[in-house]
């Protein structure tokens, strides 16, 4: 389903209009709504990002997600969303939520990201209220597409022309603000916003923290992902059974993964969730692989409706439950005392 186009008819009774630049009354009634980071950048064609986006799909690298392959001019141009589009609008939520404690030991993991409200509600609500903003401080009608997942857009390039962030080594977005532990979403209007976004420097720089710490190999060198070695791929967008080497890769992972974020320097002590916009639901940070293959439907929908687990579906979560399971009982037999043969240890001869 092609992104909604909003109209002016929504529009909230007009402000006077102020003398102050468009862009930071935009960013300061963004950040007053919650959002960690905002940017502007025109509307020309991510050539560069697009080229890498064509190499992953020519690799094959991005496994069993043949959506990628459609749609592939929309991606880098995104005047096929919007025909007369003079600005996209880039923002980033923080999702770090400080009392989020890791699964213990013998627990299904889930990521982070899936154990509190759908980002998708949530990041489009707050992008729906900047845009009734927006149409305050502007005279005209003002055509706009608010997209948070819902349009083939390369945002991570459009991210990084605004100066929100720079894609990091294993292919995130990181964000001075808040790492990288934000979710991104987009304003796609026909109203020209401009603001001189300075290149921010390389975070990175020497580290391999993330490529060091990947248990698969999926960050197969700094920047370049192959999804079909990727725990989140295996985990949430594979639809068929896993082989068996993609069950023990699995690790002891539900539903995504964070290793690469866990051991990452730029996720130090940054900017936390706003308060009260994310609920964590703590329920699911102690569920054992039993506890989800005992679910039923009604079980199922009581846990996870809501949350972006909710969208695979219950038999691709028990599919993801059972490998969890196997690596579990492997990994705790490997590390059982073994019993000596010889009768020694009972002072024998």
């Amino acid at each position: 389903m092609p992104p909604k186009i909003t109209s002016h008819s929504t529009t909230p009774e007009k402000m006077p209009r102020p003398e102050e630049n468009p862009a930071a009354l935009v960013r300061r009634e963004a950040l007053r709504l919650g959002f960690a980071s905002i940017g502007f950048s025109p509307p020309a064609p991510q050539e560069k990002a697009f080229r890498r986006f064509s190499d992953m799909i020519g690799e094959n690298r991005h496994g069993e997600m043949r959506w990628l392959e459609t749609r592939l001019q929309e991606r880098t141009d995104p005047s096929k969303h919007l025909p007369d589009i003079k600005t996209v609008v880039s923002t980033a939520l923080s999702y770090n939520l400080p009392e989020y404690d890791a699964a213990a030991a013998g627990t299904a993991r889930i990521s982070r990201y899936a154990v509190i409200d759908d980002y998708h509600r949530v990041v489009h609500g707050k992008l729906d209220e900047l845009l009734a903003f927006i149409r305050t401080i502007h005279d005209e009608p003002v055509q706009a597409i608010i997209a948070v997942d819902s349009a083939p857009l390369l945002e991570k390039a459009w991210a990084e022309s605004s100066g929100i962030g720079r894609t990091g080594k294993n292919t995130l977005l990181l964000t001075p603000a808040a790492g990288s532990r934000v979710f991104l979403g987009e304003l796609l209007i026909d109203l020209q916003i401009r603001e001189r976004a300075g290149e921010l420097p390389n975070r990175c720089g020497a580290c391999r923290n993330c490529l060091d710490s990947c248990p698969t190999g999926a960050l197969v060198e700094p920047g370049k992902l192959d999804a079909r070695r990727c725990i989140s791929y295996l985990t949430i967008e594979l639809k068929r059974e896993f082989t068996p080497d993609e069950s023990r890769m699995v690790g002891d992972w539900l539903f995504g993964c964070d290793l690469c974020q866990e051991s990452c320097p730029a996720n130090e002590s940054r900017k936390p969730a706003p308060e009260g916009l994310f609920t964590l639901k703590k329920e699911l940070l102690a569920l054992t692989p039993d506890d989800i293959l005992n679910l039923t439907g009604s079980g199922f929908r009581r846990l996870f409706y809501g949350t972006p687990v909710y969208r695979i579906g219950l038999r691709r979560l028990k599919r993801n439950a059972r490998a969890v399971k196997e690596n579990l009982s492997s990994s705790a037999s490997d590390h059982a005392p073994q019993k000596r043969d010889s009768d020694s240890a009972n002072g024998e001869q």
